[in-house]
């Protein structure tokens, strides 16, 4: 019986320092937030997600410059081809002479 003895005061003791650890943290995390809101935090995260992103795009466009190019004048093509069509009519006649 003393070996279930030793073990279940080895048990609680770890048990108490895992407590005492709990309560470490939660006493750090709601200082924390005294500090600093979670709106706060929530604001300065996706500040720093969208900044983060911004250098991925710079950093492609910069090595990937032609296919870059290539995408904005489609989209610019794509955005005017009723006026770029009905220029090309106006210039070529409606085929209806």
């Amino acid at each position: 019986m003393s070996e279930f003895r030793h073990r279940l005061a080895q048990d609680r003791a770890l048990r108490d320092a895992a407590l005492a650890l709990f309560k470490a943290d939660l006493a750090f995390i709601r200082t924390d937030l005294k500090d600093k809101g979670v709106g706060a935090r929530l604001a300065t995260r996706m500040g720093e997600g969208t900044r983060d992103m911004v250098d991925d795009a710079v950093d492609y466009a910069e090595s990937n410059k032609g296919k870059v190019a290539a995408v904005i004048a489609a989209a610019i093509l794509w955005f005017a081809r009723r006026p770029i069509r009905d220029g090309l009519v106006r210039l070529l006649g409606d085929g209806k002479d």
